[in-house]
């Protein structure tokens, strides 16, 4: 029960403190020059260039492998680190 009171309190803090922040950000419009000049750069590809992109299976394995061993070296890495200074706070 007391659980429920505390979850309760922490969601009513959040949403004074997401009305607070809604009050003192105030959008505004970017200049259309700059917005032209990125619409410029960015561009969806046509549908035959990803299926084009897609259907080169070569070049998609090697970017699936590619992201899969930068997944496991940053956690590994991780659990080093952690291993490590995990370690120190114990001593």
């Amino acid at each position: 029960m007391m659980k429920h009171k505390t979850t309760l309190k922490s969601a009513e803090k959040l949403d004074v403190l997401e009305a607070q922040l809604a009050g003192t950000l105030k959008p505004f419009a970017p200049p259309r020059d700059i917005v032209k000049r990125l619409r410029l750069r960015l561009h969806m590809p046509d549908r035959q260039e990803i299926t084009l992109r897609l259907a080169d299976w070569r070049r998609l394995f090697l970017v699936l492998s590619g992201v899969i061993s930068g997944a496991l070296l940053l956690i590994t890495i991780a659990r080093a680190l952690y291993y490590l200074i995990g370690r120190k706070g114990a001593m």
